[in-house]
């Protein structure tokens, strides 16, 4: 299990790789976790795709990670 630090680090560097192709980047990797049957794996990547969200949101009650 990857801490919140780690977390966070692989959600920014996603975004500045894949920039706005990172939901469907993500979406890709869920998908291959899911036919592999690996749930912590899936676990990990929706964690990530939260974070990027937060980190594309706007909002002002976004975390400053």
């Amino acid at each position: 299990m990857l801490s919140e630090w780690e977390l966070w680090a692989c959600a920014h560097h996603v975004l500045q790789t894949h920039g706005d192709k990172a939901p469907l980047y993500v979406a890709e990797q869920i998908g291959a976790l899911a036919l592999a049957g690996n749930e912590a794996g899936i676990w990990t990547w929706q964690a990530i795709a939260e974070r990027i969200v937060q980190l594309s949101s706007n909002a002002p009650d976004r975390p400053l990670q």
